[in-house]
């Protein structure tokens, strides 16, 4: 997928208006959402709920001002939201199974990850149970508490030797060329990797040597997304044997989709598939029983997008059951409690919801209302999740099963900086669209908001495209919204959480019919009468990239633009990206068979009709959409004489927020761009 890993944001100051309009605020009200509120916002993730329902742990990330980066730290809260208190730095906790001690990933020698473990009710410090050299990750407990098992990477180097004479003594020569013959040798976030595969660990649980379990030219963990490296893997309750995701019988480099589930005998390290049709298998999850393992997924399918559908099969693999087949939303995050009920959460219209299902009554939803609901644990009667609304960013919530559907608010982190201020409200809408399709969005009103005022209008973008906007807490839209604008968003076709067809409704033509729901929506606010429709402007990143750039070559109803990480020019994105089975999967025929599509779909081919002032933005380090992608736009616009600017983003990836100071940056250089063009003088900075 495109979609980038942070959220881009940004706001534009409120702009004075001519005589005929009313004039909005020049200067952020005071107690708004100004960008420097975006440092003290703290998030929730990661909960896990102890075997014996009593604590909850989970992962709080929290900004270092000084460093310029996330911090992460463990917390633990009794079930009834009494006694939080910090635990350790780190994240990935995983408890014990007798509920006293905790395993988890920090910075340790002699680099990086190490695992940890930590005593929750006894004195001292954490112990740090192994050294090694490559980063651990996904770590579980057995049944008996006597080991711990992880994923890791072993690295299989690939090597040209050739006879070089030697170098004369105190001579400066150039370092050895990078050499690979993978597809796949660099990826966002990480940069150029070495070669590899990711195995399964055992690390006894009071300290001593790693044991590698699985073995082999293949990987562990799931490949439906091709530069994922999350692995759902569990212990069988006899702690003899795991259930594992991974794709062993073909060539992982050339295949993004193909994913099987395994057993893996502890002892021998011998595995034995359990999925026999070809497709995407993944999220393998054991019954506390052990009868029976839920998985999720799909026969394999040349779609763009398919709706991964909730299975159960015995443990031995016979009976693959279909359960989710009148649901047509993706289930994630599966967790079975004790009493056999297994908890997933699926996104839904714009919403994230919490569901269970069980043998005797299939699919029921547990949550409702606007609210986005992800990562749940279940346990004994009762399951945690965080839990993020339109005021309130993500927190821990508990579904007692005594107590009904309502959740009870574990945590309130934002509590303090929150509940001080004047927020956005946040306004759903539906329309219409092409071909009579039906279009989700929203709209976020600045605080104050006055019908009779015209305000400027801000069209932002998702990215994906395979993506969706949620009615969760953003950031970026409150700052937008403090700073006098009316945020639209929405899910155009395209977008998940609609169902299969929605999905993939943009197959073979990206972009498409996403281009007409997106002028749809922004004609739905305009007839509502309080836009300035002089002062519309239209922003996005990496799948929004893509679509900002291909508004402005399609239309001239915008005063300015931000296209921030785009794709400009498919065929040159194929070779460029860390994703290239993505980008050939969205069309007919490979580029020298048939390059008429690619051209087709590539904004840089319409660059001759842009008339927008546009601001261009991108991560130097980006592998996802590359740098120069944007820099084959901006140079085409600058030949034309269209107004542009350009801006690379130092130590960023995909995206340009992932440092709170370039969060803040985008922020505050879309506004300042949107000032300039289409703004009166005079005007306040933005905030």
């Amino acid at each position: 997928m495109l979609r980038t890993a942070s959220r881009c944001a940004a706001v534009l100051g409120a702009i004075a208006v001519g005589l005929a309009t009313a004039a909005v605020a020049a200067d952020p009200p005071p107690h708004t959402f100004t960008v420097d509120r975006y440092l003290e916002l703290q998030s929730a993730r990661e909960p896990r709920i102890s075997p014996d329902g009593k604590r909850v742990v989970y992962t709080r990330t929290r900004f270092d001002k000084l460093e310029d980066k996330p911090q992460s730290e463990l917390w633990v809260v009794d079930a009834d939201g009494q006694h939080h208190r910090f635990l350790a730095k780190g994240s990935g906790a995983a408890w014990s199974p007798d509920s006293t001690r905790v395993a988890y990933l920090g910075e340790g020698e002699p680099k990086g990850a190490q695992i940890y473990v930590t005593a929750v009710d006894l004195p001292g410090p954490p112990t740090q149970l192994t050294r090694l050299l490559q980063p651990p990750a996904n770590l579980h407990w057995s049944p008996d508490g006597r080991w711990i098992g992880f994923t890791m990477v072993v690295p299989d180097v690939e090597k040209w030797n050739v006879d070089l004479p030697a170098a004369p003594e105190g001579a400066k020569w150039a370092k050895a060329p990078r050499y690979t013959e993978r597809l796949h040798y660099r990826q966002d976030r990480v940069g150029f990797t070495e070669a590899g595969w990711r195995h399964l660990f055992l690390v006894a649980a009071d300290g001593g040597a790693v044991r590698q379990v699985t073995s082999g030219n293949w990987s562990v963990g799931s490949v439906a997304f091709e530069v994922g490296d999350s692995v759902v893997w569990g212990f069988m309750p006899d702690g003899r044997s795991a259930v594992i995701e991974g794709y062993q019988e073909g060539d992982r480099d050339l295949d993004d989709r193909d994913s099987n589930i395994y057993s893996v005998d502890l002892a021998s390290g011998a595995t034995r598939r359990l999925t026999t049709s070809r497709g995407a298998w993944q999220h393998p999850t054991v019954s506390a029983d052990g009868r029976t393992i839920a998985y999720v997924g799909f026969a394999h399918t040349g779609d763009s997008y398919r709706v991964a559908d909730l299975w159960t099969m015995n443990a031995d693999g016979s009976n693959p059951t279909l359960r989710s087949e009148a649901l047509d939303r993706e289930p994630s995050s599966l967790s079975w409690s004790p009493d056999g009920t297994l908890y997933f959460t699926a996104e839904d219209r714009g919403s994230s919801h919490l569901y269970a299902w069980t043998a005797s009554s299939g699919v029921r939803a547990v949550s409702s209302g606007a609210e986005v609901v992800r990562e749940v644990s279940a346990g004994r009667g009762a399951a945690v999740a965080v839990r993020g609304t339109p005021a309130v960013p993500s927190d821990i919530a508990l579904w007692d099963k005594r107590a009904g559907a309502a959740p009870r608010a574990l945590t309130s982190i934002n509590e303090t900086l929150l509940g001080s201020l004047s927020l956005g409200s946040l306004e759903e809408l539906w329309f219409d669209s092409s071909g009579g399709a039906r279009i989700q969005g929203w709209l976020v009103k600045p605080p104050g908001f006055d019908a009779t005022r015209h305000y400027p209008l801000l069209l932002e973008i998702h990215g994906g495209p395979h993506g969706m906007y949620n009615v969760a807490f953003s950031p970026m839209f409150q700052n937008f919204a403090a700073n006098g604008y009316v945020v639209l968003y929405l899910n155009p076709r395209g977008s998940t959480g609609y169902g299969s067809a929605f999905g993939n409704a943009i197959a073979k033509h990206y972009p498409g019919v996403d281009f007409d729901d997106l002028m749809a929506g922004v004609d739905a606010v305009l007839a509502r009468g309080f836009v300035d429709t002089k002062r519309l402007y239209v922003s996005g990143c990496s799948g929004g990239g893509v679509l900002s750039s291909w508004v402005i070559s399609h239309t001239d109803r915008f005063a300015a633009a931000a296209v921030r990480c785009p794709v400009t020019d498919w065929i040159s994105m194929a070779g460029e990206t860390d994703i290239p089975l993505f980008t050939y999967r969205f069309f007919q025929k490979p580029f020298w068979e048939d390059p008429s599509d690619w051209l087709a779909e590539s904004s840089l081919m319409h660059v001759g009709k842009v008339k927008t002032p546009t601001l261009l933005m991108t991560g130097e380090l980006d592998m996802r959409t590359p740098i120069p992608q944007t820099e084959e736009f901006y140079a085409a616009l600058k030949m034309r004489g269209v107004p542009a600017a350009l801006l690379r983003f130092d130590g960023e990836y995909h995206g340009t927020g992932s440092r709170p100071s370039n969060w803040m940056r985008t922020q505050l250089y879309m506004m300042s761009w949107f000032q300039k063009h289409g703004g009166m003088a005079g005007e306040a900075p933005p905030r």
